[in-house]
């Protein structure tokens, strides 16, 4: 038998499983495996993908792990670091081409089809401010600013020439909880009774502010904060 034949045979039954179910019942390791399969091209990877998993909880766990957390798990190189954190980052910019949108945004659910992908995968807060004309139709979705994961600093005067740039006339405001938690702050509310106010004086209508969380979406409107 040829060295890494057991090896080999492992890799092509884990293959055609896939290839037969696709990740259909395919535990979290074992899915894992199968992407570490093209960053050790040789051995056993089944070990460190347990190993993987345990650490950080979870395959999204994994793909949210930092570089320097990855490449602090023994067997864990530079490719391999490399193709973890390709995964997330290839799965956002796929869905963010495929919910393309360039029509008006006059529902919470045509604002969560635009925002999602801009949220996928993120590590850190990050703002965005979405532009519209009169007739609320998207002008461009602009990125103010990523901070850290509890904190992200964007100024009133970045809101303001920003929207002004883009010639708009309603605008909305989203940024994240790394948290995993979908609830206004205080400091959210307050932000954007000062963000409103702000618009206001030059012309510009805040017609909502959107809290995104993992795979939920709040509407600061909806939820009764924007009555000002």
């Amino acid at each position: 038998m040829k060295p890494g034949g057991v090896h080999q045979g492992h890799r092509q039954r884990v293959k055609r499983e896939f290839m037969a179910r696709g990740l259909a019942g395919m535990p979290d390791h074992r899915a894992l495996e199968l992407l570490l399969f093209y960053s050790i091209p040789q051995g056993d990877v089944n070990p460190l993908a347990h190993e993987l998993v345990e650490q950080f909880g979870s395959l999204a766990g994994v793909f949210q792990a930092t570089r320097e957390q990855l490449l602090a798990v023994k067997g864990v190189g530079e490719n391999t670091a490399t193709l973890i954190q390709l995964m997330p980052a290839l799965a956002g910019r796929y869905l963010e081409e495929r919910s393309s949108f360039s029509g008006q945004l006059t529902d919470s659910w045509h604002f969560k089809e635009l925002l999602m992908p801009l949220f996928f995968g993120a590590r850190n807060e990050m703002v965005y401010l979405i532009c519209m004309d009169g007739k609320q139709k998207l002008i461009a979705c602009r990125k103010l600013g990523e901070g850290v994961p509890d904190r992200v600093d964007v100024t009133g005067r970045q809101v303001v020439e920003a929207a002004l740039a883009c010639g708009a006339t309603r605008v909305a405001l989203a940024h994240n909880h790394v948290s995993g938690i979908a609830l206004c702050s205080a400091q959210d509310i307050q932000t954007t009774r000062y963000m409103y106010q702000l618009l206001n004086q030059v012309g510009i209508c805040l017609v909502d502010h959107f809290i995104v969380a993992e795979d939920e979406m709040v509407s600061m409107r909806e939820s009764g904060y924007m009555n000002l």
